[in-house]
């Protein structure tokens, strides 16, 4: 953003700015996505090479993560899919399947069949994030013909491996009204769309120091009602930049 602010300065400015040794600065240097990065542009350009990995996710790791940049800090934007995560009776045919959707950035994506129990969670190493940043982490997911997710809340947690952990109560459902969910849940956090299509919701946030490589691990429950459930479509759960009295 300060870059594209001072480029209006001047000529010289402008010319400064537009220079490979600028934008360069700005790509990840991760062996992993160097090849995947110069194959989804055909400009030699730094600074379109940039851009386009702002505009569209690099899937790496054999199709299980995602990477993409946050345009306005150059931080870096994860996403694990479906297939990086721990999902109880995930293998079961009967219970979770493993489909295509057009939409999504990932081969795969877990489609819910029927469980009455709902239980699923990874890790993710700071290490893989940009130093000195309050990331947010998200639960993107797509809900069709969706039931049994409105008589208990669904638990979503997050905390440092052997540290302090955060959990809060949500409604996934965006399509249930409060006078259709227990009067003891009405008024829970809600989804929102996102421009891509899915929904997502906020699990927690915390700040990647860097100087310190820790495991972050994650879940997304509802184990108590007994309720079958079904038409629950996960993506995948993204780590992503926030910045206080914004919206991304």
């Amino acid at each position: 953003m300060d870059v594209c602010r001072l480029s209006l300065v001047s000529k010289t400015f402008y010319s400064a700015a537009e220079s490979n040794t600028v934008w360069e600065r700005f790509l990840p240097s991760n062996p992993d996505f160097t090849s995947n990065i110069s194959s989804s542009s055909s400009s030699s350009s730094k600074k379109a090479l940039f851009f386009a990995l702002c505009d569209r996710p690099i899937i790496t790791h054999q199709g299980r993560k995602s990477l993409q940049l946050d345009k306005r800090s150059g931080k870096k934007c994860y996403m694990l899919s479906a297939r990086e995560l721990h999902i109880v009776w995930g293998g079961t045919p009967q219970y979770w399947k493993w489909t295509n959707l057009a939409e999504s950035r990932f081969q795969e994506v877990a489609r819910l069949i029927a469980v009455c129990w709902l239980k699923l969670g990874g890790t993710m190493s700071t290490s893989a994030l940009s130093p000195n940043t309050r990331y947010a982490v998200y639960l993107v997911f797509k809900m069709i013909d969706a039931e049994g997710f409105h008589n208990h809340p669904v638990t979503l947690s997050l905390g440092i491996l052997g540290g302090h952990s955060y959990s809060k109560n949500v409604c996934l459902d965006p399509n249930l009204d409060d006078y259709e969910l227990d009067e003891r849940f009405r008024g829970l956090e809600r989804p929102r769309v996102r421009r891509d299509g899915w929904f997502e919701i906020e699990m927690g946030e915390f700040f990647n120091s860097g100087i310190e490589h820790d495991e972050l691990h994650f879940s997304i429950r509802e184990t108590t009602s007994n309720m079958w459930k079904h038409g629950f479509f996960l993506e995948g759960i993204e780590f992503r930049p926030k910045y206080v009295g914004t919206v991304n």
